[in-house]
């Protein structure tokens, strides 16, 4: 059990886990894992921290599938920040307790703010990380926000 299927089973929500064998040359662990478990892409999100800058601690967390880009510019917008970078993975594993690659938004060692984009609530769920790679927690998107405190969001790059 992974702090992120800890954190649903106590909230009694309905989830289901997917197992699959993470490969350590793959270039996308998102990607990996909706064609591992034959997955739409858009309906599986990746999990990102952001910050100020690369040596500081991330100050929120942004789901967006996939199959797409986040627009930082928009999450920053939406975190009610000037200006957002991708954290750097040593900080990222540090503040959410997970290796990068299995950061889940659910059960992270700091809760901080979280932007889910709104293409997740044309789903009647959606997968994200549970805690490790190789394994995805499935639920609900509006479950996966009410346990991650998070917001929908247009937070999409365009394409």
């Amino acid at each position: 059990m992974t702090p992120a299927t800890a954190v649903a089973k106590k909230a009694k929500v309905v989830y289901e886990l997917l197992e699959y064998t993470h490969c350590k040359d793959a270039p996308s662990y998102g990607e990996e894992a909706a064609h591992a478990l034959d997955l739409n892409p858009d309906q599986v999100f990746k999990t990102l921290l952001v910050a100020h800058d690369d040596k500081t601690a991330p100050l929120g967390v942004a789901l967006v599938p996939v199959s797409h880009q986040l627009s930082l510019k928009a999450a920053a917008k939406g975190l009610k920040q000037k200006k957002l970078v991708m954290a750097n993975p040593q900080l990222a594993q540090k503040s959410s307790g997970y290796l990068v690659g299995g950061i889940s938004p659910l059960g992270q060692k700091k809760q901080l703010p979280t932007l889910i984009d709104a293409t997740a609530l044309s789903f009647d769920k959606i997968y994200v990380s549970a805690g490790r790679r190789g394994l995805e927690i499935c639920m609900a998107p509006q479950d996966l926000a009410k346990l991650c405190r998070g917001e929908f969001l247009a937070i999409m790059a365009e394409s």
